[in-house]
């Protein structure tokens, strides 16, 4: 049964960036401590009035916000948004059991965000509606420009609307994921499916018209104008259409730095998950590293990028399915220190092998508190102390958080454990 007219008091802020009321009742935009006048199906409420704000509503800074749903929390005071994250992370560890200190969120948006997925659909005309999917809803809500989107990406709604156009005839929902190098607006096309030859052509007159570094089709490229570059430390890459990259530049120099700074002194380091290079091209500063990552264009990226870099140690590398086959041990003894950093769904496989291994220190970024957490316990349980934990928010406005966590080798912890396993 709907309610038109509930009367809520919101308990707190979820993981998701909604306001929670008893029932529960999720409550979109609704902050804690405040008194609501809600819609209410079920579990879902709509927000129709605030009628007691809390004094840690601030206005939003986006006259889009609460309609498109590109951003969850813009209406929390900065301290107490900052708190809200570095929670996040806090609850995970504890509901997983693993004791550790989470320092103060770190914010890393930066000058904004360098990569966006915009999707695409068709009305019944042909006409393309882009932009970001409507608050809980499939509809595109089009918009113009985006204020956390960094310089680089100026124009790149314009440019997506345009490719858009130009697939209008296959009437099929796409993802246009654009990136801002420093040559310009790198552009993946992902869910039109093989593309005859004359709309592969009128994709690359787009390209041409507006300027665009590259575009691609699913990750095969149409034209490259320029290469897109990303700067890397002191290393430039290229990374292939859509591949893995840090959202902002700012968040990538943080995560970076206390990686670095966490694992000074190694001379041999294994980069795990290791995409095109992020870590592997900064420790490499200071020591040998071997990569390892399941995108052998990623990994390739990230070589050429070592090779073209003048005084750099060595880097090499091998593409590997790391769920499927992790480092064991007797490949990981070789290593002083390891950094991972892997997709949402975790490291389980890998945490496993690196708890029963010898490594002295491991640096792990995630971008997912729980399977951090779950991570963490693996390596907690196999003779690691997790040091210190770091939140960091490149994702501004938004439920997600990433974080870097150290830890370091307890000797006497993994001495006992291999004695009880004989």
């Amino acid at each position: 049964m709907i309610d038109l007219n509930a009367h809520l008091f919101i308990d707190k802020l979820t993981s998701r960036g909604e306001g929670m009321a008893k029932g529960p009742v999720f409550v979109p935009f609704a902050l804690p401590g405040e008194e609501v006048l809600a819609e209410v199906d079920g579990e879902r409420g709509r927000l129709i009035e605030v009628l007691k704000p809390s004094p840690d509503r601030v206005a939003a800074p986006c006259p889009h916000f609460s309609a498109c749903g590109g951003c969850a929390v813009q209406t929390l005071a900065p301290d107490a948004y900052a708190e809200w994250k570095r929670g996040l992370v806090v609850d995970a560890l504890r509901h997983a059991g693993v004791s550790a200190e989470v320092a103060p969120l770190r914010a890393a948006w930066g000058a904004g965000r360098r990569r966006a997925t915009f999707h695409a659909r068709f009305d019944f005309r042909g006409r393309a509606r882009v932009g970001f999917m409507e608050a809980r809803s499939h509809t595109i809500f089009e918009l113009d420009a985006c204020p956390i989107l960094a310089p680089e990406m100026a124009g790149a709604v314009a440019a997506a609307r345009e490719i858009a156009e130009k697939l209008a005839q296959n009437e099929k929902p796409l993802d246009l994921v654009v990136t801002g190098a420093r040559t310009g607006l790198d552009v993946d096309v992902r869910g039109c499916g093989k593309l005859d030859f004359h709309t592969e052509q009128a994709l690359v007159a787009v390209a041409q018209k507006l300027d665009l570094a590259r575009i691609s089709n699913h990750g095969i490229v149409l034209i490259e104008r320029r290469a897109p570059e990303i700067l890397s430390g002191r290393a430039v890459v290229t990374p292939p259409p859509g591949s893995f990259l840090q959202a902002t530049a700012a968040g990538e120099e943080i995560l970076t730095s206390v990686v670095v700074e966490a694992l000074a002194g190694a001379k041999k380091c294994a980069d795990l998950f290791s995409g095109s290079g992020a870590f592997a091209l900064r420790l490499a500063e200071k020591a040998d590293v071997f990569c390892v990552e399941n995108d052998a264009a990623a990994l390739n990226a990230c070589l050429r990028a070592a090779r073209n870099t003048q005084g750099l140690r060595g880097v090499k590398g091998e593409a590997r399915d790391l769920f499927v086959r992790p480092l064991l041990p007797a490949e990981l003894e070789k290593f002083d220190a390891v950094v991972f950093d892997p997709p949402r769904a975790g490291a389980e496989a890998q945490a496993r092998e690196l708890a029963r291994s010898t490594v002295p220190k491991i640096a792990a970024a995630s971008c997912n508190a729980q399977t951090f957490a779950r991570d963490a316990k693996t390596l907690v349980a196999g003779g690691y102390v997790l040091e210190s934990v770091i939140p960091v928010d490149q994702f501004l406005y938004s439920p997600h958080v990433e974080l870097i966590g150290i830890f370091a080798s307890d000797a006497r912890a993994k001495r006992k454990k291999r004695r009880l396993l004989g």
